[in-house]
């Protein structure tokens, strides 16, 4: 706090025990040590409290860029989200469209020869290919 050396410190212990004297010079001495520790201790108090308020408000900018991160990151996956959906219902349409198409090709006969045969294996009954009874 001070920059005081031994010489200084010596000077003034002469100078106080000329002017207070030899019967009072115990107990300011004292009361100068205690006022002093007094002093140090509310600097360190301040100086504490101090850099406590910076540590807050740098964690406070610390949370609130980690929340613009997570804002950034929410919204990303909420975009990707929507592509992929959109990206399935694409796919989606695309199984139903081959699905009906592999369904009609099923349902209709299939001509082999001058015989048709359904899908089933079955020749349709021909009014002109019937045994006369």
């Amino acid at each position: 706090m001070f920059d005081i050396g031994f010489s200084e410190i010596i000077v003034i212990a002469v100078v106080g025990l000329v002017v207070i004297g030899p019967e009072r010079l115990p107990r300011v001495a004292r009361t100068v040590g205690t006022l002093l520790g007094r002093a140090q201790r509310y600097f360190q108090d301040v100086k504490n409290e101090v850099n406590r308020e910076l540590r807050v408000d740098e964690l406070r900018r610390m949370q609130e860029q980690a929340m613009a991160e997570v804002r950034g990151i929410d919204s990303g996956i909420n975009e990707e989200a929507r592509r992929i959906g959109d990206a399935l219902s694409g796919v989606s349409r695309d199984v139903d469209q081959a699905a009906t198409t592999v369904q009609d090709s099923l349902s209709a006969p299939v001509v082999i020869g001058a015989t048709s045969v359904t899908h089933a294996g079955t020749p349709p009954s021909h009014p002109d290919t019937s045994t006369p009874a």
